[in-house]
């Protein structure tokens, strides 16, 4: 009994030691944004809040489109989540659940490009979205982003360890074809799944600089993480403005992974439950 109860206290700690440092770099980043760029600076550093934010927040909003950067980011970062759900949860399920001819070379070509870095495609990228006309627009943005190898290959590992096969021919023996069985059937399994992997692209997309900064060319149409980068300045940084910037557009991604975290176990939970 006190051998068992000495392991908990150990775990216990361990897991509140891992939790506070996890947590201490975006509290480190709010205690910043609330802080002067001289008390940023100061040593030995600040630890405690300043009275800052909302000065810093608001030489933000003054100095870049801040609302607009958001609202750019937030569309782009929703179309681009909601067609990787629907594409990679159709083709993971396809490779999970049926047969066809070069299934498996497909699915190593599908690994194989997860192994090329993305900068290598930056170059051809941009030339087929010169060629389409699309530089400068969304659907720059979106439209190369709606399918993704990683959200395949996980969808397809989750289906075939949660999805039955037994469940697929009865859906056949009632007379569902194949989209019938997909959205009445395999959806609703895939649930926790797709909780994370719609979290997952949000977040990747949201946070993208590099791709929007070569593709837009219009700053009505940037996103907020090249905003962002527009209050670095050339010879000098007001770096408790560009931290109060960045702490804005980190706040929508926590209060996403909250919602989402809790989905997920509920999901994991009801199918503990079901099984």
């Amino acid at each position: 009994m006190a051998t068992s109860k000495w392991k908990s206290a150990v775990v216990h700690a361990v897991l509140i030691a891992g939790f506070l440092l996890s947590i201490f770099p975006f509290y480190w980043l709010t205690v910043m944004a609330t802080r002067t760029t001289g008390e940023i600076y100061s040593y030995p550093p600040k630890l405690g809040f300043g009275t800052q934010l909302l000065d810093n927040a608001r030489r933000v909003i003054d100095t870049i489109d801040f609302f607009g950067a958001f609202a750019n980011s937030l569309f782009v970062s929703g179309a681009v989540a909601l067609l990787v759900l629907f594409f990679d949860s159709l083709a993971g399920a396809t490779f999970a659940k049926y047969e066809f001819p070069g299934k498996k070379w497909l699915f190593v070509l599908l690994l194989a490009t997860m192994m090329a870095p993305a900068q290598l495609s930056l170059v051809p990228s941009f030339v087929i979205m010169a060629k389409f006309g699309w530089v400068g627009s969304f659907k720059a943005l979106i439209i190369p982003g709606m399918v993704n190898a990683f959200g395949i290959f996980w969808i397809r590992q989750y289906a075939e360890e949660s999805i039955p096969t037994e469940l697929i021919e009865a859906g056949r023996i009632d007379g569902c074809g194949f989209f019938r069985i997909y959205w009445s059937l395999m959806l609703p399994i895939l649930r926790p799944a797709l909780s994370f992997l719609g979290a997952f692209t949000f977040i990747g997309v949201w946070n993208d600089y590099l791709w929007p900064l070569i593709i837009l060319n219009n700053e009505r149409k940037f996103t907020l993480q090249v905003a962002l980068s527009s209050l670095n300045g050339i010879y000098v940084t007001d770096y408790a403005m560009v931290i109060a910037g960045t702490l804005l557009a980190v706040l929508p991604l926590v209060v996403l992974f909250l919602f989402v975290s809790r989905q997920f176990i509920s999901d994991i939970a009801a199918g503990a439950v079901k099984s």
